[in-house]
């Protein structure tokens, strides 16, 4: 027997090397290979469901700017009547959406919560990436008074960066024209900087039977700052952005089935901010301790979902990270006294589908 599995390893062992010393001195099987290889990836279909007309979230960033390998910063994508929709496009959010074959070239708008470049960052590259694979309009951005500013940067940055593309693929065919390279912006200046935030709310996009509510809330000195509400044939999903708990958002959060709430354990926070200051990094230590005067912590977003009747709760936006498993439990400190069920730690990828009927809200994952 040992005769037989030596004989076996012997002879797999020298086909293996037969087929190494083929391929490092073939050009031709390495070519085949890689054509193989290089078709299959780019026949893989997108990762988003198309068997049913569900209300569907998906977490393309779930980060804070406190740096996490696996997690791209704030970023949410929200699929409704065959649309897809981006709320925040935060760095390295646009690599998780080619990874999943995301069709950037569908996105029908972007919506920014506020203008802090962990919600920004990757505007401009989401805008490049949607052209340079098809898209054939300006990408049509809704914000915030001031949106019109930042979209207006983001232009005037890709300005060389579109030309040269067009220069190198279009050979006067049309393939990439300038015109559909630029973003448009559409400010809900409903809310002017410097109001007292007060709970306003307005409908900033309705067609196709998708209605989006920019909510009016509070992350002061940021101002105006928003929340989104976007339903569909009787389903409906809130986005936080950037907030504190307050009354407006939970009026305007009521009776939604998923409430998509960004969330900081101020304690922990603190506990980073002392540690930083013990090592001589006072600057970082300042600014980790002042965050917790602006956001919203774990339990009192639990707290606004029990309050606006929302049946599902999903944290995003986690500060600070989650470098590994077991922080969850004193993330989530006190969180199961105030809501017990329907909560979960959002990551990048998660896949919240939405049945039209009312059933049960279902979680999956997309893989890169």
């Amino acid at each position: 027997m040992k005769r037989v599995l030596l004989w076996l390893v012997t002879a797999a062992s020298a086909v293996a090397l037969t087929a190494l010393l083929a391929f490092q001195f073939s050009p031709a099987l390495q070519d085949r290979l890689f054509a193989a290889g290089a078709r299959q990836q780019m026949a893989r279909a997108s990762q988003l469901p198309t068997g049913d007309d569900a209300l569907r979230v998906v977490l393309c960033g779930t980060s804070s700017p406190l740096p996490l390998r696996q997690a791209a910063k704030a970023c949410t994508l929200v699929v409704a009547g065959g649309k897809l929709f981006v709320v925040d496009v935060g760095p390295e959010s646009p690599e998780n959406l080619a990874l999943w074959r995301i069709p950037t070239p569908n996105i029908e708008a972007v919506f920014l919560t506020h203008f802090h470049s962990d919600h920004i960052g990757e505007l401009g590259e989401l805008n490049m990436q949607g052209w340079a694979q098809g898209r054939r309009q300006p990408l049509k951005v809704f914000g915030p008074a001031g949106v019109d500013q930042v979209v207006g940067g983001f232009n005037a940055a890709y300005s060389f960066d579109r030309q040269y593309r067009n220069a190198h693929h279009s050979h006067g065919q049309g393939l990439l024209p300038l015109e559909a390279a630029v973003m448009a912006p559409y400010p809900a200046d409903f809310v002017q900087p410097g109001d007292v935030p007060a709970g306003r709310t307005q409908v900033i996009y309705n067609a196709g039977g998708v209605t989006v509510t920019a909510i009016e809330t509070d992350h002061r000195p940021v101002a105006p700052a928003f929340s989104y509400r976007f339903s569909y044939k009787g389903r409906s999903v809130v986005i936080t952005g950037d907030t504190v708990l307050n009354d407006g958002l939970t009026a305007a959060a009521r009776g939604a089935d998923v409430l998509v709430s960004e969330a900081q354990a101020h304690h922990l926070q603190d506990l980073m901010a002392n540690e930083a200051e013990a090592i001589g990094q006072k600057t970082l230590a300042s600014v980790l301790k002042d965050t917790s005067r602006y956001h919203i912590n774990p339990v009192e977003a639990a707290r606004l979902a029990n309050r606006a009747g929302v049946r599902e709760l999903v944290y995003t936006h986690i500060a600070p990270p989650l470098v590994f498993g077991l922080l969850k439990t004193p993330w989530l400190r006190g969180v199961s006294k105030e809501r017990p069920d329907g909560v979960t730690i959002g990551r990048d990828g998660m896949l919240i589908t939405i049945p039209l009927d009312g059933s049960a809200i279902r979680f999956d994952q997309l893989e890169g």
